[in-house]
């Protein structure tokens, strides 16, 4: 049985891979004795499971059919060894969590090394990218992100909750005024986050009538959430951040809030894991530590 379940695992790797060369890689070893591994398994099972040439590799329908099963057997198997190491608190494996680059950079990283420092029987690989991260198709563990999922088929929790901010450096305070309006908006340099080729220049504010929008004008747009940021400390235009972003900038002056009269959109970062009835314990501890941990660094609760 060890040498069957080490097969799945070896074919797991290989499919996500998506070529031998690729699967040597992963697992340190030779294309050669890859190859001559994928041919044992085809000539025990008495069946071709790959397509491959030089230029060509897919999974025959035989292939794909032990794929499917392959992921659903080792995932059980992590799931009945996590459980069992639960029980006497130790959680254990590797765990894949993908996040957004500034918040991955500036808030979980600290936190994922104090982790693996409290849990050294875990293994964090962790994923920086501002790409839109998906916890299924990016074969995560955990994916933390601002905002919920449009997907249906996965479960979230919320980790932490703040709201956005209306900001600029001093410097491009000095040079253009403070806003006294949203509507005044309309006449700075704003600078505006871009995701899926979708510009985000609707800022939505309450104020004591009603929820409102606006819609600015960027002079400048990037799809990276760090760079909104440089650009607006160096002076370039008012952006739109979280709190949790800029929380130091506004302590020491780098950047000044304005339109501090009107409620900005607030922002829940969640955590995003597949639908599975019973978490590893991994995951779990790691949940509540990434939860506890923000929540005392920028609440103090």
């Amino acid at each position: 049985m060890p040498d069957e379940i080490s097969d799945l695992k070896f074919f797991c790797i290989l499919a996500a891979a998506g070529s031998i060369a690729g699967c040597a890689r992963a697992m340190g070893m030779s294309p050669a004795a890859m190859s001559r591994r994928l041919s044992a398994m085809e000539f025990r099972l008495g069946t071709r499971l790959v397509t491959r040439t030089s230029r060509h590799f897919a999974l025959t329908a035989e292939g794909h059919r032990l794929h499917e099963h392959a992921v659903r057997i080792i995932g059980e198997i992590e799931e009945v060894e996590a459980e069992l190491t639960a029980r006497a608190g130790i959680p254990h494996g590797l765990l894949r969590v993908g996040v957004p680059s500034e918040i991955g950079r500036k808030m979980l990283a600290g936190i994922v090394a104090a982790f693996v420092g409290q849990y050294p029987d875990v293994t964090v690989h962790l994923t920086l990218s501002d790409a839109g991260l998906d916890v299924i198709d990016d074969g995560l563990d955990i994916a933390i992100r601002p905002g919920m999922p449009s997907d249906q088929e996965v479960m979230t929790t919320s980790l932490i909750n703040s709201r956005r901010v209306v900001c600029a450096s001093p410097d491009y305070i000095a040079r253009k005024g403070l806003p006294a309006t949203p509507h005044d908006l309309l006449k700075h340099d704003c600078i505006c986050l871009i995701r899926r080729q979708r510009i985000f220049s609707e800022w939505v504010y309450s104020d004591a009538k009603a929820r409102k929008e606006i819609h600015v004008t960027p002079r400048l747009a990037t799809s990276s959430s760090e760079v909104v940021h440089d650009w607006a400390v160096n002076g370039r235009g008012i952006a739109l951040k979280v709190l949790w972003d800029i929380a130091d900038d506004l302590k020491c002056g780098r950047l000044i809030e304005c339109l501090s009269n009107y409620a900005w959109e607030d922002v829940t970062l969640y955590a995003v894991y597949p639908s599975r009835a019973h978490l590893p314990s991994r995951t779990r501890f790691f949940l509540d530590f990434v939860r506890r941990e923000l929540r005392q660094s920028y609440f103090g609760t």
